[in-house]
C-alpha cells in the first residue's frame, strides 16, 4: 500500500529531530508533528530583548562523546559556558556542587586531607544505603545533607528522601578539590543562537507541523507513514491500559528586570520554606554577551505534582512506577512499525547528549533494517 511518508515522527524535540534528520539524510521521507506550537520540545529557547530565555528550564549541553559533540556542532555554534551553580541557604551563598571550596565555607578546611578527615568525622555509616537519605549521610554527614540536599529534594520530588532511591543523588559530584564545574565532561556549552535555532537547522528540509494533536486522529496519522516514531508518554500511547505512570512537572515564573539580579546563571534555593527550587538568570548562559546587556530576565522554578494536561518532566523511578513501566515495555515490543524513543517513551531520565545518542543508534539500526529488507525483496 502506498504511503506518503516513510516515517511519522511524533514529537519535535531532540530525539524526534535527530531521528528525522538521520532518516532524511539516508533518503527516507519524514513528517514531524508536535502538539506544541513550536519545535524543540523542552529545550526550546525564545529570544527576548537580546536574551535567549530557556522557557522550560535550564539546558546545558555536555558530553564526553567526540561523535555527539561533532554532530551537534553541525547545526549550531556553541559558546564556552561552564555550569557553576550556587546554593543559597539561610542567607548564605555556597559553592556547588560540593567541592573543597564548599567545605572551606562550611568548616574552614583548606586542603583535601583536612576535608577528608572532617568527612570521616561526620559520616553516618550505613551497610547498604539503598535510599537517598541513607546514602548521602554515609557520604557527607548531616550538616551537608540539611544544607544542600534535604530541602531541595523534598521540594523537587514531594517525597521524603527515605522513599527515594539512592540512584537519584549518586549523579551529584562530591569533590575534594577546588573545582566548581558541575560537569566533568570533555565538552560543554550552549548554542550561541539558542537551542531553537539548532533544532531548526536539524529539521531543515523536513516537513514539520506544530500545534497538532496526534491522539485526536491517531489512526489517520499512522496510515500516512510506513513507520511511526513515538516520543511521547508511553502510558498515553497505550491509553493508560495498566494505569498512569507518575512524573514530576515544573512551573515557571519569568520576570524582566533592570541590571543584574544574581550574578550567576543558576542559584539553587535549598531551604524547605522557600517555595521555589532555583532561580535562573538567562543572560548569564551566554557569558560572551552578558555584560553588554543592561536588562535581565530571571525565572523562578517550582516543582509540582504532575496531572494530565501539564508537561511531564521527570519520571519517578520508584518501585511502583518501575513495575508498571515493565508492563508497558512488554506492549512496546508487541507493536509493529512503531519505534519508541526519548525520556517519556522510555520512562527514563536522559540528558540531552544521551537522547541524541539514543536517536542516532536507533536511526542507524533502522537504516540497516530497511536496507536488509529492500535487499531481501529484490532477491526474492
Amino acid at each position: 500500500m502506498y504511503k506518503k511518508y516513510d516515517y511519522l515522527v511524533v514529537g519535535a524535540g531532540l530525539f524526534g529531530a535527530t531521528f528525522a534528520r538521520e532518516m532524511t539524510d539516508a533518503g527516507y521521507k519524514c513528517l514531524v508533528i508536535d502538539r506544541r506550537d513550536h519545535i524543540g520540545g523542552n529545550v526550546y529557547t525564545e529570544k527576548k530583548n537580546n536574551i535567549d530565555v530557556h522557557v522550560y528550564g535550564a539546558h546545558i549541553f555536555h558530553t564526553n562523546s567526540d561523535r555527539i559533540w561533532e554532530y551537534v556542532n553541525r547545526f549550531a555554534e556553541f559558546n564556552n559556558y561552564i555550569n557553576k551553580p550556587k546554593v543559597r541557604f539561610d542567607g548564605n551563598i555556597y559553592s556547588f556542587p560540593i567541592n573543597l571550596m564548599t567545605l572551606h565555607q562550611l568548616w574552614g578546611v583548606t586542603t583535601p586531607a583536612e576535608a577528608e578527615e572532617k568527612l570521616k568525622e561526620v559520616r553516618i555509616p550505613c551497610e547498604n544505603p539503598d535510599n537517598l537519605e541513607d546514602w548521602i549521610l554515609s557520604q557527607v554527614g548531616p550538616e551537608i545533607y540539611q544544607t544542600f540536599i534535604r530541602g531541595y529534594t523534598m521540594k523537587q520530588w514531594q517525597r521524603d528522601p527515605k522513599e527515594l532511591p539512592a540512584s537519584i543523588i549518586k549523579r551529584l559530584p562530591i569533590r575534594l578539590i577546588f573545582e566548581e564545574n558541575y560537569f566533568f565532561d570533555k565538552y560543554q556549552g550552549i548554542p550561541v543562537n539558542g537551542y531553537t535555532s539548532m533544532v531548526t537547522n536539524m529539521l531543515e528540509g523536513i516537513e514539520v507541523q506544530t500545534g497538532v494533536e496526534y491522539f485526536q486522529d491517531k489512526d489517520e496519522f499512522d496510515s500516512m507513514a510506513h513507520t511511526t516514531v513515538f516520543t511521547g508518554k508511553v502510558d498515553e500511547y497505550f491509553d493508560y491500559r495498566y494505569g498512569e505512570l507518575e512524573y514530576r512537572t515544573l512551573r515557571f515564573e519569568h520576570e524582566e528586570l533592570e541590571g543584574d539580579f544574581q550574578g550567576n546563571a543558576v542559584v539553587n534555593y535549598t531551604h524547605p520554606e522557600v517555595p521555589f527550587t532555583r532561580i535562573l538568570e538567562h543572560k548569564h548562559f551566554q557569558p560572551q554577551t552578558a555584560q553588554n546587556i543592561p536588562n535581565t530576565i530571571v525565572t523562578r522554578e517550582y516543582s509540582a505534582e504532575y496531572s494530565r494536561g501539564k508537561t511531564p518532566y521527570y519520571p519517578i523511578n520508584d518501585e511502583r512506577n518501575t513495575t508498571l513501566y515493565k508492563k508497558y515495555a512488554v506492549l512496546k515490543k508487541e507493536q509493529h512499525n512503531v519505534i519508541f524513543g526519548g525520556r517519556l517513551s522510555e520512562y527514563k531520565y536522559y540528558d540531552m547528549h544521551q537522547v541524541i545518542g539514543s536517536a542516532l543508534q536507533k536511526s542507524k539500526k533502522e537504516v540497516e533494517n530497511r536496507k536488509q529488507n529492500d535487499y531481501n525483496i529484490t532477491n526474492t
